[in-house]
């Protein structure tokens, strides 16, 4: 994922998009019960950090940043160790398109999506009218970047981007999201208790980054302060429509379809190879522009098709590198935990959960623990 030329966002879509066998949010796994996070996200004692920070503060001035918003934004700050180890770890990890609209488009993401855009009827109404983007898009984009806002994300903002800015791949880069970060906490949208986000620093319902949010964010309701962090949503997804009616979202234009069902006429593309064709428009561009991913963008698309009622695609994918289709995947999942083996859940993607299943329904039988599926593994399981 390019973060260079979007707002931010890691892994699959942030916190959002994660399969259902994948692992549980950073808030819940081994955390701390003061702060929610685990022990490698709170802070650790580093010279060098210590160092760096002194350093930075003597040049913020030159940023318009007052001494008293750094004393503010760094008096709980620190080095978080985990947001290294998590920023060195990153793979290039490329799910298949069908597997990535299985988790986009999940049951459970669709019926929460209906649920919030009833929930919010009147505000992505207001939105549709006043910046032209379809409510649904907003929706399905709120639906991936933090699963309609309950994976925002807890970690500290200036903790992450300072330590990122210190020790990371993009020190520049992060050092800018550090200055734009303090300066949220100087023009007051945002007490530094509440400036948290992802450990990158991708923040709210919708995970703007700090420079984003600075060229980007709205005060859609009118508190006088740009609230992307509230429990109400509704800064967050005014934010984010405002964020493609200005990088080239045209108004009363669809962003594309399954070719042969109804899709506008545009650009046929077809990620891969052997599954559907899509006819996209310049608002499939659009919401590139938020994330520069085709899956990303197909995702967003196809849910929000979903929340407005239409059906899953009409279109088939071909059977995987292991000769499984999704059917087969999600009827090996659904033995696998019959027979004491629980996968998290049979949405047809093998994920950490269901490989670590594979591997003990092996072990059980005297078989090497591959964690592999397989078609043999499928009759095995019959």
């Amino acid at each position: 994922m390019d973060i260079s030329r979007r707002h931010f966002g890691f892994g699959l879509a942030a916190f959002g998009l994660a399969a259902c066998d994948s692992a549980a949010p950073l808030s819940v796994r081994g955390s701390d019960a003061a702060t929610g996070l685990p022990a490698d996200l709170r802070p650790v004692s580093n010279r060098g950090y210590d160092a760096w920070v002194a350093a930075f503060r003597s040049r913020a001035s030159d940023q318009g940043l007052s001494q008293a918003t750094l004393a503010t934004g760094f008096r709980s700050a620190g080095y978080l160790p985990g947001v290294i180890t998590r920023d060195r770890s990153q793979t290039e990890f490329k799910r298949s398109l069908e597997d990535y609209l299985s988790i986009a488009a999940s049951d459970e993401r669709i019926r929460k999506g209906r649920t919030a855009f009833s929930k919010y009827r009147a505000t992505l109404n207001a939105l549709e009218n006043k910046y032209g983007v379809d409510a649904e898009i907003i929706t399905a984009i709120w639906g991936l970047e933090s699963f309609y806002g309950e994976r925002r994300g807890n970690v500290p903002v200036i903790s992450a981007t300072s330590t990122l800015a210190y020790d990371g791949r993009r020190g520049s880069f992060f050092e800018k999201q550090l200055i734009a970060a303090l300066k949220i906490l100087q023009n007051g949208d945002v007490p530094v208790s509440r400036l948290t986000g992802s450990w990158a620093g991708a923040m709210g319902h919708t995970q703007f980054i700090p420079t984003s949010y600075q060229a980007y964010a709205v005060d859609f309701t009118g508190d006088g302060r740009r609230d992307i962090w509230s429990e109400d949503p509704s800064d967050a997804l005014a934010s984010t429509a405002a964020y493609l009616a200005r990088n080239g979202w045209t108004r009363g234009v669809r962003w594309g379809g399954e070719v042969g069902f109804g899709a506008p006429a545009g650009t046929i593309i077809q990620p891969q190879p052997g599954g559907p064709q899509f006819s996209v428009t310049g608002n499939f561009g659009a919401i590139k522009r938020y994330n520069n991913s085709v899956s990303y963008a197909l995702g967003v698309g196809h849910l929000a098709d979903r929340i407005g009622g239409a059906g899953p695609l009409h279109g088939s994918f071909p059977p995987d590198a292991n000769g499984l289709t999704k059917d087969d995947r999600i009827l090996l999942q659904e033995r696998l935990t019959a027979k004491g083996f629980d996968t998290g859940g049979s949405d047809g993607v093998i994920g950490p959960k269901s490989r670590e299943a594979i591997g003990g329904y092996q072990s059980s039988r005297g078989l090497p623990a591959t964690g592999e599926p397989s078609l043999e593994l499928l009759r095995s399981l019959s």
